[in-house]
């Protein structure tokens, strides 16, 4: 019995790049069996070492995830389809005891809200009472701010500490070319208040930590998680379940969105759907990965509609319900999503109580008084030894792990390409005996080539710290960035 499997994107690479493939199976364990039999690559992805699923993969049969099903014992009926849902990465009790006036200018200016029964005037004025804080003023953060200050949000804060770079600009809408090199909080703030000087914004420069993020979290009703790397997203997520505080998720990548609400009373936290991060450089980043410029923009819009209707207390908001959206398709799915009475942060009996090291959960530094056996890191070069090494002569292969279309962009001259995905099965093609360098745009999917090579006896293979944008800024600063 054949089923249709929906593959996400970041898992493509390893089934020939389908995003959706036909397997058969009677029941889910057979079916992602004969799975990882076609797709061997995808057996790492899918399973620990221990031959166990991993738990920042969820697999979803219809709607329904499997571990509320009979896990891999589920039973696959004739129409059943087949999801990998991977990470990649109620209403508020806002309102205060006396709702502010609006003035003569705001009821013109929200005058279409006005005439909504939803809305009315007394819904205008929890909006404007309302405090929202969203962390980042990016991809995500662009549209959600602009929409909140449109719609009238009062008081709006942004944490932020990166400048406006002109790879910003395909898709952070906040932002212009005239901001090129400002503080991405100064270039938010103005266009927020030139969409609407009635609102308050409050500005945080500082990157969000377990030692700040209760303090800054604290003053607001809910909070917009528009961050783009696993650490921070935990963080957002714990925080908000210790303060009770509703977070409206977001996340995106390449042509695909995803989209709920987290953190609110007896509705499921991100843990509950993720409750590990995946290993460092599994899930490449927006600037690896790329991302379509109109995407942030559909779920951030989709993130700031969450917000206002919790505070408006109208509508169903994504409780309990996990939204993906394919930009490529135009196609929005829904999933079910419970709170996990098992959940270490929001479950019946947590042992998460305070905020913790994120970035040694996620595995990006050691824990404290780890063996030095155990670093995931890599052999490296620099971009500046690799020059002189070219200069002198060596002999060595300079191996481009990106994609074809990336390469077209900008390469090194000399390289020789195989892409990531691609590189098992086209091992053969490299000679152990010689000094390989593996590079990709930044470091990440060289580092994990390295590691794979160096599994397959290449001793010598060594990644490219900063990959080819390093390469463009300290080596050839005339040649193309992206």
């Amino acid at each position: 019995m054949s089923h249709t499997v929906h593959i996400p994107t970041p898992l493509r690479q390893y089934t020939d790049k389908l995003d959706t493939v036909h397997i058969d199976g009677t029941t889910v364990g057979d079916l992602l069996a004969q799975l990882t039999t076609t797709y061997p690559e995808l057996k790492k992805h899918l399973y620990n070492e221990q031959g166990k699923l991993r738990h920042f993969v969820n697999i979803y049969v219809n709607d329904e995830d499997i571990r509320y099903l009979q896990k891999e014992q589920t039973a696959l009926g004739t129409a059943d389809t087949i999801s990998i849902i991977p990470s990649v990465a109620g209403g508020s009790q806002a309102a205060p005891a006396e709702l502010p006036a609006l003035e003569q200018e705001e009821l013109a200016r929200y005058s279409r809200h006005l005439i909504l029964p939803e809305v009315g005037v007394e819904g205008q004025k929890k909006l404007k009472a309302a405090r929202v804080l969203c962390v980042g003023a990016g991809g995500l953060g662009s549209p959600v701010l602009l929409y909140l200050a449109a719609a009238g949000i009062g008081r709006i804060g942004i944490v932020d500490f990166d400048v406006v770079d002109l790879s910003n600009l395909q898709r952070q809408v906040a932002h212009g070319t005239s901001d090129i090199g400002r503080r991405k909080l100064d270039s938010a703030r103005d266009a927020v208040l030139a969409i609407n000087p009635h609102v308050q914004v409050d500005l945080y420069e500082t990157a969000l930590s377990s030692q700040n993020a209760l303090e800054l979290f604290a003053p607001y009703d809910i909070i917009i998680d528009g961050t783009d790397n696993f650490p921070t997203r935990y963080l957002v997520n714990d925080a908000c379940v210790l303060l009770g505080k509703p977070n409206a998720y977001g996340s995106i990548f390449r042509f695909e969105g995803q989209a709920s609400v987290f953190a609110t009373k007896d509705g499921p936290c991100y843990r509950c759907l993720y409750p590990e991060p995946p290993p460092p450089g599994l899930v490449p980043s927006c600037a690896e990965g790329g991302v379509l410029g109109v995407l942030p923009g559909i779920i951030g819009v989709i993130q700031a509609t969450e917000a206002i209707k919790l505070i408006l207390g109208t509508g169903e908001p994504l409780i309990g319900r996990f939204l993906i959206y394919d930009a490529l398709r135009m196609k929005f799915r829904e999933l079910k999503l419970r709170r996990d009475p098992e959940c270490p942060v929001c479950g019946d009996h947590p042992t998460v109580k305070a905020l913790i090291d994120y970035e040694q959960f996620c595995g990006l530094k050691p824990a404290p008084g780890a063996a030095a056996a155990h670093s995931t890191e890599v052999p490296a070069i620099t971009v500046e030894q690799l020059k002189q090494r070219l200069d002198r002569g060596d002999d060595l292969v300079i191996l481009d792990v990106r994609e074809p279309f990336e390469v077209d962009i900008v390469r090194i001259e000399g390289s020789t390409v195989i892409p990531l995905g691609e590189l098992p099965r086209r091992i053969g093609e490299l000679d152990r005996t010689r000094d390989l360098v593996v590079q990709c745009k930044v470091g990440g999917r060289s580092a994990k080539a390295v590691a794979l090579l160096r599994e397959q006896g290449f001793d010598r293979a060594v990644n490219l710290t900063g990959g080819i944008l390093a390469w463009v800024d300290r080596i050839e600063p005339g040649k193309a960035k992206y």
